[in-house]
């Protein structure tokens, strides 16, 4: 009986912080609601969402199955299962579902870890799927959710979660679980469609990631979005021109390497790149400058620029 009510004392101080953490201060919905962004209307709902109920433990899957569908890509939840899903942690990680989204043809990438920029994302149409602690720290219970809705007057939430398609929770408690998860949270856009509040340098390595497995023209198009966005940046021209080549568009390429070495003169891969292409499309002179440019410049691309500028001299003879 004495190590009963041991226990039971002991049991106390955790009690009591689940009470507190419930209790606490929700300060981004506090200052959201106290003065909400310019042009952000006091409710929304996005309700053409598409719902799968969540089975246990693979809740991911089905919130990804939700996002994609959003995005106009019909994929089950079952054929997601062994994508994400890790039967040894009993859930999915967050790397999974980003590449899982990319690998049926969306750009999956993560948002800014704040509330403002998840009421963004829905002000563009973009459902965001969310990690949640629904428990305590110490005993975390990890949950994905895709966030539908809002309402700022009533200080509430909407998400497609577990088995509830339009489940309502209060904005301050929505807010600490999703804090538990440091503000996790992802979107999974159709090509050409860019987030509203991801960073450049967010966009830039999901797309770079996409690239690796993509569809060159599916990426091609989120790589033009981008490039209108931020213009000048080298790594996205680098990669509008390579999904250009991957897609069968050597003009293409080469505009885009051509424009890389105009906002980015000191840069050998774009020389290089550019020298290629235009080898390939018979202009054998301007290959052959740009080629001596990237040789030029030196660096860790020194030796690659010396083997192009021999295949544009090879091809200039009529040499195989």
């Amino acid at each position: 009986m004495a190590a009963r009510r041991a226990r039971r004392g002991r049991l106390w101080p955790v009690l009591l912080l689940a009470a507190l953490s419930l209790a606490g201060c929700a300060s981004q919905t506090a200052a959201l609601r106290a003065a909400p962004p310019a042009g952000l209307a006091p409710r929304l709902e996005l309700a053409g969402t598409p719902f799968f109920a969540q089975e246990r433990y693979q809740c991911g899957p089905a919130a990804l199955a939700m996002a994609l569908g959003a995005a106009g890509i019909a994929v089950a939840p079952e054929a997601l299962v062994p994508q994400v899903y890790l039967p040894a942690r009993e859930g999915s990680l967050q790397v999974e579902m980003l590449a899982a989204a990319r690998r049926h043809g969306a750009l999956g990438v993560t948002i800014a870890p704040r509330l403002d920029a998840l009421l963004a994302e829905l002000r563009a149409g973009h459902p965001v799927l969310v990690l949640q602690n629904l428990s305590l720290p110490i005993f975390p219970r990890w949950h994905y959710a895709v966030v539908t809705g809002y309402d700022l007057a009533q200080g509430d939430i909407v998400l497609h979660s577990g088995t509830t398609e339009h489940m309502v929770m209060a904005m301050s408690t929505f807010e600490h679980t999703w804090a538990r998860s440091g503000y996790w949270a992802m979107v999974a856009l159709a090509p050409g469609q860019l987030p509203e509040t991801s960073e450049q340098h967010s966009v830039l390595d999901a797309l770079v990631a996409w690239e690796r497995n993509g569809q060159p023209a599916a990426v091609r198009q989120s790589y033009a979005a981008a490039d209108r966005r931020w213009p000048n940046v080298l790594g996205l021209q680098l990669g509008l021109g390579n999904t250009a080549y991957a897609a069968g568009d050597r003009a293409g390429a080469a505009d885009a390497f051509r424009r890389a070495t105009l906002a980015h003169p000191d840069s050998a891969p774009a020389f290089n790149n550019l020298a290629f292409v235009l080898s390939e499309l018979g202009d054998y002179g301007a290959a052959r400058a740009a080629a001596t440019r990237a040789l030029a410049l030196g660096g860790p691309w020194r030796a690659e620029a010396q083997a192009t500028l021999e295949t544009i001299e090879r091809a200039e003879r009529g040499r195989p």
